[in-house]
């Protein structure tokens, strides 16, 4: 048997789950990189309480929990529905599903093979590496004897890029606006000057997708949203992208896969008060058709 397990960071399933993703988060080393454990614990601490309430309150605003796992979910559905030969399902890193309980469902055989498809088309330290680390941990103390591939990042995949490419056209039949603004998720400069691939795999990602889409907009904008803290981050900031834009724009999230917090509040709700002028947000691939052609094709080639 064949299984492909999608690992993500995870979104909040309910309130309660708030503590629980900030507490994870921030002690994972290639979050916090903070080498003594005692005192990168004591400042996970000091940030999960500072910013328990505004996340909580942020939530309540969302229904009272992420899209991100239901969509997940979903996609895997689908998935298990086009094709017997594999078996979807998924990982989260801060929140449940955790790697453990997922993976205690299965009995694994030495001639069964498990995929780990990190749902991050570029790479970081701060989401591949980690999570792809805590997998490969959890399956070894399971004293695993299954073959195991992992499915690398896919943001040069020319099958993506046309999905996204048609995502975007499709809105801007219904919103005919001259500027797309793609917004990524932002790093610490720090991260990078450590050797991060993340900032050059955006760019290059933004390069192709410009070429593909020059004829169709007058400017097309990279920027990042979700800086946190004082310490500098990758640059320039949507919101003040947002705050200075003179005329409409589109949207396209394009460091995620799954609609989350990120995109559903933070773009989708937060950012419409600080902007100059109006935006349509565009959907993540979620459990679209063309997204899960591009998950099986993945296998098929």
């Amino acid at each position: 048997m064949k299984y492909v397990f999608f690992l993500n960071m995870g979104g909040v399933n309910k309130l309660d789950e708030c503590e629980v993703f900030l507490k994870n988060m921030f002690n994972d080393p290639y979050i916090l990189g903070i080498k003594n454990v005692f005192l990168r614990k004591f400042a996970a601490f000091m940030i999960r309480k500072s910013r328990l309430k505004a996340m909580m309150q942020n939530y309540e605003k969302m229904g009272g929990k992420s899209p991100l796992t239901d969509i997940t979910q979903s996609l895997c559905d689908k998935l298990n529905f086009k094709t017997r030969e594999y078996k979807f399902d998924f990982v989260s890193l801060y929140v449940p599903p955790f790697a453990n309980e997922v993976f205690s469902k299965y009995d694994f055989k030495k001639d069964d093979e498990i995929i780990l498809f990190p749902l991050y088309p570029h790479h970081s330290k701060t989401t591949v590496t980690s999570s792809l680390e805590v997998a490969q941990s959890e399956l070894k103390k399971s004293q695993n004897q299954a073959n195991v591939k992992i499915i690398d990042v896919f943001y040069k995949n020319e099958f993506y890029n046309e999905m996204i490419i048609k995502h975007i056209l499709e809105k801007k039949k219904k919103h005919d606006y001259k500027t797309l603004i793609f917004s990524a998720h932002s790093l610490p400069l720090s991260v990078i000057k450590k050797g991060d691939l993340y900032e050059k795999h955006i760019q290059e990602h933004v390069s192709i997708l410009k070429e593909k889409l020059k004829n169709e907009f007058d400017q097309i904008i990279l920027s990042y949203q979700s800086k946190l803290g004082p310490v500098k981050w990758l640059e320039p900031n949507t919101s003040d992208i947002l705050k200075n834009l003179d005329q409409k724009a589109l949207i396209y999230p394009i460091s995620f896969c799954i609609d989350c917090s990120e995109t559903i509040f933070e773009l989708g709700v937060e950012y419409r008060h600080l902007a100059k002028s109006d935006y349509e947000l565009i959907a993540c691939p979620n459990d679209s058709d063309e997204f899960i052609e591009f998950v099986l094709n993945n296998f098929n080639t």
